[in-house]
């Protein structure tokens, strides 16, 4: 399928949301490489992306119909994906700790891991720390820091004042630092 405009795919989303089926199996080809993308940026393995890619396009399909036109549908689906990858990311992680071999932890191995594959996995960590804290401020940091969305797109997609969604990110940005830092 040709790559449709951001347009081009707010159209197809509103048809879809309003019960037309062949709008969404149109949608949901169209959004797949977007959606491998946007998963592929928080998760370290291309199969993890791929099964953040898959479970985010059937969250796609069933909760199309909550997508009502009030931002684009592409800053909705940046949403849907982001939590989808740390859903992903969640389920990895607990199927490691209870294959851990004697209870105790897998740890990533630093000769092994590259530095950018390190540091998405001190992110991934540090924004489970947040939200058992904050859980409020990980969604617009997300959005922000890493799926590079603009302070307005995600007030819009959040429903949520500007300055407040500024706000969230700052403190969010506060919270992860010292969790971020590299210790020797």
């Amino acid at each position: 399928m040709e790559q449709l405009g951001p347009d081009e795919l707010d159209e197809l989303a509103l048809r879809a949301a309003g019960g037309d089926r062949d709008a969404l199996e149109d949608l949901l080809a169209a959004i797949q490489p977007r959606v491998r993308r946007i998963c592929g940026r928080m998760l370290l393995h291309p199969q993890d992306a791929e099964e953040a890619t898959q479970d985010a396009l059937l969250l796609v399909a069933t909760k199309i119909g909550s997508f009502a036109g009030r931002s684009r549908f592409t800053t909705w689906l940046h949403a849907v994906a982001s939590n989808s990858a740390r859903s992903t990311y969640r389920t990895l992680k607990r199927r490691s700790a209870e294959h851990a071999v004697d209870d105790l932890p897998v740890h990533a191995d630093p000769r092994t891991t590259s530095v950018i594959a390190g540091s998405r996995l001190d992110l991934l960590e540090a924004l489970e720390v947040l939200a058992a804290s904050n859980p409020d401020l990980v969604e617009p940091l997300v959005l922000r820091d890493v799926q590079e969305l603009d302070y307005n797109e995600i007030a819009r997609l959040l429903d949520t004042p500007l300055g407040t969604i500024k706000s969230r990110i700052h403190h969010a940005r506060q919270a992860i630092r010292p969790l971020l830092r590299v210790h020797d």
